[in-house]
């Protein structure tokens, strides 16, 4: 199966300041790290201008839209993630309880929305078993659509973004249905195509208690004419056994996401010893390619991180992927000291800013094909950097990340 949906040349909007550096300018300073932990062909292929692989098909995927600039999940994160280059844009999926797919990072919402703040709710603060933990606050499944549309979402790290905090109860909480009207709409106003990345949350869970997501997820897709390899759509999941639902109702693509330890709930119920390490062995990822496109493991498991905080010697599995026929995509990329190796931190607060473009450059010189990440923009310098003449590159201006409504 063909990948459908292809980055196009960078688009990158940096305002007016420079936004890429000659690749011959490229220092092997900033792939020390790297090279130090026995990637050093890697990195010597990074900084000549002749061997580099073109790498302009690289898909630039805008984590919960632009989560380092906006409250995730909201429609101002995805306009700016597509203004700043995002090739494809995600929504987490869960249901409503009159069963309307929505779009938030967990089911339990007090860390998303306002909801603690509103008293008429507050006798809806419960504790519920998700994937076999407990879990107490506020769920999407207890409340009906018209009920979630009186929220406003929330920053969720508001420690490590605070100034996403000044956007505390602007956005409204958004259907999967608005979220491919937005895409329809973004492609228009880019002149492109647009992606939609839904990833199916907790699915065993739902399916649980009355709530599949399967099903609304399929009827939706098909309503929305996407029903094809060559549309706008990807579905991902943890769990196989949501992703082997899909695949029997739709011939989008699918994307097999891979955690870092343990196994996928749907396996843990069903008593199958499979954990995700299996999985990323050549027989698992064989095994995956029956059903799957794409693979989206943690970055780690593609460059590990050793005990003392430092890049570990990169993994076989870009290129085991490669070999069964599996496109690789990896998660989750940031910009904040607390998310990069050691060596690529810069400052000394967990919140400032390191150097994410060498990280990039790690994965890209890998050979991965997709980055996952809360900040597109830079996500897009470090493609322009190793994806072709520069003089392809084309800034746009920046879209200011509010809705129409909210525009001059």
């Amino acid at each position: 199966m063909a990948a459908v949906i292809t980055g196009e040349s960078l688009r990158c909007n940096c305002r007016k300041e420079p936004h890429v550096r000659k690749i011959a300018a490229t220092t092997l300073a900033l792939l020390t790290p790297f090279a130090a932990a026995g990637a050093a062909p890697a990195a010597a292929t990074a900084v000549s201008a002749v061997s580099v692989p073109d790498r302009s098909q690289v898909v630039i995927v805008g984590h919960r839209g632009s989560a380092g600039h906006r409250p995730e999940h909201t429609q101002g994160s995805y306009e700016l993630a597509v203004a700043m280059g995002a090739d494809w844009i995600e929504p987490d999926l869960v249901p409503t309880k009159d069963h309307v797919l929505v779009v938030r990072h967990e089911n339990e919402i007090s860390g998303t929305t306002d909801v603690s703040l509103r008293p008429e709710f507050a006798a809806r603060r419960t504790t519920k078993v998700v994937d076999g933990r407990d879990v107490t606050g506020w769920f999407t499944e207890d409340f009906t659509l018209a009920e979630l549309k009186t929220l406003r979402a929330v920053e969720r790290l508001p420690a490590v973004r605070q100034r996403n905090t000044v956007y505390n109860g602007y956005y409204q909480v958004l259907t999967f249905q608005e979220v491919l009207d937005l895409a329809k709409g973004l492609s228009r106003r880019y002149g492109r195509q647009v992606g939609v990345f839904p990833e199916t949350k907790h699915p065993t869970y739902f399916r649980s208690i009355g709530l599949p997501l399967e099903e609304p997820l399929i009827e939706t897709v098909k309503r929305n004419g996407l029903n094809r390899p060559g549309g706008s759509v990807v579905v991902q999941s943890f769990e196989p056994s949501s992703l082997k639902r899909v695949a029997k109702e739709l011939r989008v693509p699918l994307w097999q996401a891979l955690g870092t330890t343990g196994r996928p709930y749907d396996l843990t119920a069903a008593g199958d010893p499979t954990t995700y390490a299996d999985m990323m062995k050549p027989e698992g990822l064989a095994k995956i390619a029956e059903y799957a496109r794409w693979i989206g493991p943690d970055k780690s498991s593609v460059i590990p991180i050793n005990p003392d905080g430092g890049s570990g010697t990169p993994t076989t599995l870009v290129a085991d992927a490669h070999r069964a026929r599996l496109k690789i995509g990896v998660y989750t990329f940031r910009s904040e000291n607390q998310y990069l190796p050691l060596q690529l931190r810069r400052g000394q607060l967990p919140a400032e800013h390191g150097d994410a473009l060498a990280e990039y450059r790690a994965h890209l010189d890998l050979g991965v094909d997709a980055f996952v990440t809360d900040y597109p923009d830079t996500a897009a310098l470090a493609k322009a950097e190793l994806g072709g003449p520069r003089e392809h590159v084309q800034p746009k201006q920046f879209d200011n990340g509010l809705p129409e409504e909210g525009r001059e």
